[in-house]
């Protein structure tokens, strides 16, 4: 069980992220372990933020989901949680995958405003829509509850059930077109990389500047959320287009373009930071779509795919699926990819901007809580 626990824990992991331009939704951690009613079971459970990523998946019809997570210092050592679910914790704040803070104070609703996320809380924030207008709009918070199979949202205000995204704050636009520096050494959301905790000898994250979280705002002084040290200005954050992978009708995973960062997509891309497509394909699929199928760049803003692969590719121009509109790629041809162009590597594999590219498909997203062992959560019945 044990084993289980930790395969479903490593795929929450995976789901979590405070890169201002995968994020999905913003959640307090803290509140999320406590929502016993989710499945019966103990008082705190690092397993429940799985089941409300799950639900942010299934209501938004799209495969991994990532979402901001805040978390209070205290849960580090809550001894509610096990062992093993501090330790992860810990992990996932010295590699920068979650913003620790000693008083969140209203930093979810900061981080909700500056990048125009939902929030999915409990909480009713009776008295704060003067500081956060957005709060009485439909969708912006929404409450998780038990449901059949599974967790489902309701909303505190408006009648929408879907969480809605708005607009960046202007101060947040501003921030996120800076990048920063924290002066404490190994700041994992505003330096180089881990954040010289007791798990800094395994950070995975490299932290670039394009997936930095937003700054606090200290008086109207940027600073570190983490450290409450005021941030350097390190210069202008480096420009970024974020493509989503549709599979099969379903969005299956964003990702974010840099200009000093080239993406490649495949079956199995041999580069760090290829993004993978081999666990969605069928047989077929498998056998066209070469290891390193295509590969993209960003260019003085303009979005270049070159095929890679042996079998070569296509672009379907402004989405369209008639087949005399599509335009072959070869094998080492490149293209610039329109604002609403797809890139598509299969029948039925595309990419393309992530605001142009949604889900036709009504199934289940992939879980991520399909390793959790059945006694560790007790599900209402239909």
């Amino acid at each position: 069980m044990r084993f289980e626990i930790s395969k479903v824990l490593d795929a929450i992991e995976g789901r979590v992220c405070t890169d201002p331009s995968l994020a999905r939704a913003v959640v307090d951690l803290a509140e999320v372990i406590r929502w016993q009613d989710l499945d019966g079971g103990r008082p705190a459970s690092l397993l429940r933020l799985g089941m409300v990523i799950d639900a942010l998946s299934r209501q938004l019809e799209e495969d991994s989901v990532p979402v901001y997570a805040i978390v209070h210092r205290a849960l580090l050592s809550d001894a509610d949680l096990t062992s093993n679910e501090r330790m992860v914790v810990r992990r996932w704040a010295d590699d920068g995958l979650v913003e620790v803070l000693d008083q969140p104070g209203d930093r979810m609703l900061e981080v909700a405003d500056l990048l125009g996320l939902p929030v999915l809380s409990r909480v009713r924030f009776d008295g704060l829509g003067g500081r956060w207008p957005w709060l009485g709009q439909a969708g912006r918070v929404l409450a998780p509850v038990p449901g059949a199979g599974g967790p489902v949202f309701i909303a505190h205000v408006g009648g929408g059930q879907t969480p809605a995204s708005g607009s960046r704050s202007p101060a947040g636009a501003k921030l996120l077109a800076r990048q920063w520096r924290c002066p404490e050494p190994g700041c994992a959301l505003f330096g180089g990389g881990g954040g010289g905790g007791a798990f800094a000898d395994l950070a995975r994250v490299d932290r670039a500047p394009a997936g930095q979280p937003p700054p606090t705002l200290r008086n109207g002084v940027p600073s570190c959320p983490r450290h409450g040290a005021r941030l350097g200005d390190a210069g202008p954050r480096p420009r970024t287009a974020v493509l989503a992978v549709r599979i099969g009708g379903l969005v299956r995973r964003r990702f974010v373009l840099t200009e000093t960062q080239p993406v490649l997509v495949g079956r199995a891309p041999d580069a760090t930071g290829g993004v993978v497509l081999g666990q969605w394909l069928n047989d077929e699929a498998r056998r066209w779509i070469s290891r390193n199928h295509v590969r993209f760049e960003l260019r003085v803003g303009e979005v270049i795919v070159t095929d890679t692969s042996t079998n070569g590719s296509g672009v379907r121009p402004g989405g369209s699926m008639a087949e005399p509109d599509r335009i072959p790629l070869a094998p080492q041809q490149s293209r610039v990819v329109g604002e609403g162009d797809l890139v598509e590597l299969y029948p039925g594999v595309q990419i393309g901007r992530a605001d142009k590219v949604t889900s036709d498909a009504k199934f289940s997203p992939t879980s991520v809580m399909a390793e959790a062992p059945t006694m560790a959560m007790r599900l209402p019945r239909p």
